[in-house]
């Protein structure tokens, strides 16, 4: 069943929604402990059991999320059917958001048992995640689940990268019929001077000030070198779209109501192909940047217990197999589950050109808060198709 949780009230917003999913699972008033009592995972330690134990007696999970609830609804069934008497409470948020609301209730002191505080954070804000953890938000955690990841992947065994997703450029199929498309920034950029003014307010990007996930492939695009800069100023002439939602620029190119996206993430336009959409999608034979959704256990997470349980359940084969059925279809981490998204399947698809973005300490420079006042200061000149 689904409920709306009396949280203190946030402004809202078009794109995203707060909702909680409260465990199906359980009914309403079933004593948590009334439930069959869950086996551990094969291959996991004995000691497991207390873990399991212990979450049922907690009873729930608070879950932070920037992924949209229906895309996670899969993997939270998943949960509440494995491990029958432990909630998830999951809450869906932009990922600047989630961050500013975390840091706000974590200034709180350390909450009660059972307190509307995050347990885990899963964001695609690689770069605000990092940073939390560096700033030690986070608790470490030995997962039995650490093997089947690539090292890139876990920082500190605190910071855990969950998913294998590219930043693409989507188009619509009918407006570029007959059209060699670019497969390199620079095509793009030369395309777009050459169509500035019949593409007007026909081409979109995120909104770098109120996406984190925008921000975080602009600033990689940037370290990777100038024609990113080249690549903004001409968006900037065609007067892009700005917007902090995938879903809804990817629904809008399919509609043709915009004719083109750039580094909009790619889970959510492949799926949509595979739905019958007609767009189709480029990954840069420059490079094509991959970022994984980070998750992580909050230091003062009131159900310790259960948040690894979610953890360990959202890194598993199962977990990970869910992910790619849900209806974004989440290319995950992991390459031996039996799900046609995975890692490798995507770079069969798309070619080796992949550069995945790594969870670690090189992700902090980017929230250095002189750096990115003139980072953005820089993205607001080139839009305006002034001289960089």
């Amino acid at each position: 069943m689904s409920d709306l949780l009396p949280y203190p009230p946030t402004p809202p917003s078009a794109a995203r929604r707060r909702l909680l999913l409260a465990g199906g699972a359980m009914a309403a008033g079933w004593p948590a402990l009334a439930q069959p009592v869950p086996p551990v995972p094969a291959g996991y330690p004995s000691g497991y059991a207390e873990t399991i134990a212990g979450a049922r007696r907690e009873g729930s999970v608070n879950v932070y999320a920037s992924t949209d609830l229906e895309v996670a609804q899969p993997l939270i069934a998943g949960f509440e059917a494995r491990y029958p008497g432990v909630r998830v409470r999951y809450e869906d948020l932009n990922t600047v958001a989630l961050h500013e609301r975390f840091l706000a209730e974590s200034g709180a002191g350390t909450p009660a048992p059972g307190a509307r505080h995050a347990d885990v954070l899963w964001s695609t804000a690689m770069d605000l995640q990092i940073k939390l953890v560096n700033d030690g938000y986070a608790q470490r955690y030995d997962s039995p689940e650490r093997g089947g990841l690539p090292g890139w992947a876990v920082w500190r065994e605190e910071a855990w990268g969950t998913t294998f997703e590219p930043a693409v450029i989507v188009y619509n199929r009918r407006h570029f019929a007959g059209t060699t498309m670019p497969t390199s920034r620079s095509g793009l950029a030369r395309l777009l001077q050459e169509h500035a003014q019949p593409w007007r307010r026909k081409v979109v990007t995120y909104d770098v000030e109120r996406s984190g996930v925008g921000y975080l492939f602009a600033q990689q695009d940037a370290r990777m070198g100038g024609e990113f800069w080249y690549l903004t100023q001409a968006l900037g002439r065609a007067q892009v779209v700005l917007s902090a939602s995938t879903a809804e620029m990817i629904e809008r190119i399919a509609s043709g109501e915009l004719v083109l996206g750039y580094n909009l993430l790619g889970s959510y336009a492949l799926s949509l192909i595979e739905r019958g959409a007609d767009i189709g999608v480029i990954a840069p034979r420059d490079y094509t940047l991959v970022m994984s959704r980070v998750a992580f256990i909050a230091r003062r997470a009131p159900h310790p217990n259960a948040a690894r349980l979610w953890l360990d359940y959202l890194l598993s084969r199962e977990g990970q197999a869910l992910l790619g059925k849900s209806t974004s279809q989440l290319y995950t981490i992991r390459t031996d589950t039996e799900s046609r998204h995975t890692a490798n399947a995507l770079a069969e698809r798309l070619g080796y050109a992949l550069k995945p973005i790594s969870v670690g300490p090189g992700l902090l420079a980017a929230q250095d808060a002189l750096r990115k006042k003139a980072f953005l200061a820089r993205w607001r000149e080139a839009l305006g198709g002034q001289a960089i």
